[in-house]
């Protein structure tokens, strides 16, 4: 059973330019991301995800440089580019996060690997953690049967496609203890994001990874931090978008197409 890391990685970025290349003690953002998916344990390949555009070139070479897979795909349509990357290299499930998530927790991945083991979700989700530390995980099979009837090119908000227990096997893993919360934002998208996330990473002493849980302390001891990007809003698909999506699998209701996919 062949389990993948896909780490999505662009430079198109207008709000914060080359975002995922910016330093954080010693190390790009997203060679800190590749560092905390080479933790996670029973993981077949970790894939850095990015295009075929000229400009994405960098990351390629930034792949080679720490020992990881790369693969060059579709710009805009993610879901098309994981399924291209499934393909080559043979997953059956993966999980995912952006490159722009360096703080992503490394114990909740591992934990979303053994539930996708035992449980074989199509689609797997977490609850509760800081916003920009959740993976999600999916099989290959679910991605294929979306990109199948789908029409959207635009696939860089994704979830929303596979969370429907109605259609698909859905798990959910809800935080509990010191790691939840919800309220913290520790994802890279404004300048804000990364004043606060270098502030982190120049401030606490850790060997290989920093632990998402000193994070977290470090940013309850020091709330003048954490309120950084307390005005940065997180984008999300609006709703006419979701509404199209609900219309392409006939609404909340499980639809003939899937049926009749399940009997096969």
């Amino acid at each position: 059973m062949k389990i993948g890391f896909l780490i999505t990685a662009r430079l198109k970025s207008t709000r914060l330019p080359f975002k995922i290349l910016k330093d954080l003690n010693g190390k790009t953002v997203v060679e800190r991301v590749i560092d905390r998916a080479k933790q996670i344990r029973d993981i077949s390949k970790i894939v850095l995800c990015t295009s075929f555009n000229p400009q994405d070139k960098p990351l390629i070479d930034l792949a080679k440089k720490n020992s990881v897979e790369i693969f060059a795909g579709e710009e805009n349509d993610v879901l098309k580019r994981f399924l291209g990357a499934t393909n080559v290299f043979g997953l059956k499930y993966f999980l995912s996060i952006t490159a722009d998530n360096p703080l992503f927790s490394i114990k909740y991945s591992n934990l979303m690997v053994e539930r996708l083991k035992k449980y074989k979700h199509d689609f797997i989700k977490i609850e509760g953690l800081p916003l920009g530390t959740r993976p999600y995980g999916l099989k290959t099979k679910a991605l294929e049967r979306v990109c199948n009837v789908k029409d959207i090119k635009d696939t860089e908000i994704w979830g929303y496609f596979f969370d429907r227990p109605e259609i698909f096997n859905v798990g959910c893993i809800k935080v509990k203890g010191r790691l939840k919360r919800p309220d913290l934002r520790l994802t890279l998208d404004y300048g804000e994001d990364y004043e606060l996330i270098n502030n982190v990473y120049s401030n606490i002493t850790f060997r290989n990874t920093l632990e998402l849980d000193k994070a977290i302390a470090y940013l309850d001891a020091n709330s003048e931090i954490a309120k950084l990007n307390q005005g940065c809003i997180q984008r999300d698909l609006d709703r006419g978008i979701k509404d199209h999506i609900d219309s392409i699998f006939g609404g909340r209701t499980k639809t003939k197409f899937f049926i009749e996919k399940d009997k096969k």
